[in-house]
């Protein structure tokens, strides 16, 4: 290596499952990295493919120990996870490795969060770590303020500051992490059953005008859950009656936002970052 010359970047890892996430994540850092993808089967999209120079290595749920024998092949040190990978998949046809087989018996349950620091655990073990899913794409961050829409009326300001509050409530008992709110009343609380699914319920209680409060949980794990709204949020939005959608600013992924944007102009729904404390 010459004088002065930095050294080579080691190539950055990306473990791609199910939605647009892993592909607008690629595409932004496919510049600025070499990136290792890993695909999950029957989750990643097949356009994955497009965002790397190397070839995509496809694998089933419960390969953890081929993941890390392709990291460490290719010299990877740092591994982001992004898009969802559907539960069920450890209870119907789950045929792990033997390694995996090993550290999933010796785990207390099978939540999310236990099953997750698992995989880190096993990765840590090889010199892997899993990093934040927007530690190199910050952009992707709502930031604070009107971001799309019409701007916040004084109704929409009191419910959303009423359902930020709310929201950030329930989040720190792990119940959920978004409420739907009208008039400083709260119409629904997100549970087991996802976002799409309360704003639904609460539309449907309300008078066309409610506002939804979607939050960041305190101490969110970015390494493999960042809260995140998208076109389907939106069009949920306007089927159920809800005109106002608040996001809690630096902790929550705005995907395709020039979509995004276009569709709150369309449908009429104000769109608002919020900075939340504690």
């Amino acid at each position: 290596m010459r004088s002065g010359q930095q050294p080579a970047r080691p190539p950055l890892g990306l473990v791609a499952g199910y939605g647009v996430f892993p592909l607008e994540l690629a595409a932004r850092l496919r510049d600025r990295f070499d990136l290792e993808i890993i695909a999950v089967r029957n989750e990643a999209a097949d356009e994955i493919a497009e965002y790397s120079r190397r070839a995509v290595t496809w694998l089933q749920v419960g390969r953890i120990q081929a993941m890390i024998d392709r990291f460490k092949a290719a010299g990877v040190r740092e591994v982001i996870m992004a898009g969802k990978v559907k539960k069920l998949h450890l209870f119907r046809n789950f045929l792990p490795d033997l390694p995996t087989l090993r550290a999933f018996r010796a785990l207390p349950d099978l939540r999310d969060d236990t099953v997750l620091n698992g995989i880190a655990a096993m990765l840590a073990e090889h010199g892997i770590e899993i990093i934040s899913q927007v530690k190199y794409a910050d952009d992707l961050l709502a930031p604070e303020g009107h971001l799309m829409g019409p701007a916040p009326n004084e109704r929409q300001r009191r419910d959303i500051a009423f359902g930020c509050r709310h929201a950030k409530a329930i989040s720190a008992l792990d119940i959920g992490q978004t409420v739907v709110v009208q008039q400083q009343a709260v119409l629904a609380v997100e549970a087991i059953e996802g976002t799409d699914e309360a704003i639904k319920r609460g539309g449907a209680l309300g008078s066309g005008l409610a506002t939804v409060a979607k939050v960041a949980k305190p101490n969110q794990d970015l390494r493999f859950d960042v809260p995140a709204v998208g076109r389907d949020t939106l069009t949920t939005m306007r089927r159920s009656g809800c005109d106002c959608l608040a996001v809690e600013a630096g902790l929550t992924l705005m995907l395709e936002r020039e979509k995004l944007a276009a569709l709150a102009a369309r449908y009429g729904i104000t769109v608002v970052g919020v900075r939340l404390e504690g």
